[in-house]
């Protein structure tokens, strides 16, 4: 085999290994919050949609690299999400809906595989940390409500899930309650965004940086949970395979 072929091999395996997929998610990261500091929409328009991909290959991969299965609902999560930055970048308000409810579609993968992973199960816990999430949504709704207009009942019922998610992840350890509650955070300043508030200083890159950083938290700290899924017996069953946790999750 040549130098030439041998180089290929190698560099390829490591574009497929989960540290080369999350090397290419956080340079995309990198290159879109670049794009909205510097205004290249260009830049800023394509990278978006690869970002939720190369995450959930990442997860995937690193999974197997583990000797694991990825739980089945992460990868729809993060490709519904795709479906949402796709459609929220056409600009328009039936595009616009319809984004949300993509994102809608993965806040229901993500608190359906956070409560099958035992989220729920510190009954205690889970109510304190609902109750927290639930006043700071009635809170954040009541004063974004007046100025919402025809958006206040999707904005309404998107975030309650958004909530939900924040709950629920909460239950899985600190690294994917962080996940969620960065989530809520930016779609948060998204909210106020729509409601024509002042916005921040580079609101649309915190918008962002939120979120792509909340999605790598939420999508790690699920395969680093070690709370297994409530499916009988066979979630019970020891792996045969020797279990690595990969460095990378």
């Amino acid at each position: 085999m040549s130098i030439r072929t041998t180089t290929r091999a190698v560099l390829g395996g490591r574009l497929r290994s989960a540290t080369g997929l999350l090397a290419g998610y956080a340079a995309t990261s990198a290159a879109h919050l670049g794009a909205i500091l510097t205004g290249t929409p260009v830049l800023r328009h394509t990278t978006k949609p690869a970002l939720m991909p190369l995450l959930a290959a990442h997860s995937v991969t690193a999974a197997t690299e583990a000797g694991r299965e990825a739980p089945k609902l992460l990868a729809p999560a993060l490709l519904f999400s795709t479906g949402g930055d796709v459609l929220l970048q056409l600009g328009n308000d039936t595009a616009f809906l319809a984004g949300m409810g993509s994102f809608a579609a993965a806040h229901v993968c993500y608190v359906t595989m956070f409560v099958r992973r035992g989220a729920l199960t510190d009954r205690r816990r889970a109510l304190l940390v609902a109750a927290a999430y639930a006043t700071a949504w009635a809170t954040m709704i009541g004063r974004l409500w007046p100025d919402l207009g025809d958006l206040q009942i999707p904005v309404a019922g998107y975030s309650l899930l958004l909530a939900a998610t924040a709950v629920t992840s909460a239950g899985l350890g600190r690294r994917a309650g962080l996940g969620g509650a960065l989530f809520l955070l930016s779609d948060t300043l998204i909210a106020t965004k729509l409601a024509k508030w002042r916005e921040l200083p580079g609101h649309q890159f915190w918008i962002m940086a939120t979120y792509v950083i909340a999605q790598y938290l939420l999508a790690s700290g699920t395969l680093r949970s070690e709370q297994a899924p409530a499916a009988g017996p066979a979630a019970a069953r020891p792996s045969l395979r020797p279990t690595v946790r990969a460095a990378t999750v």
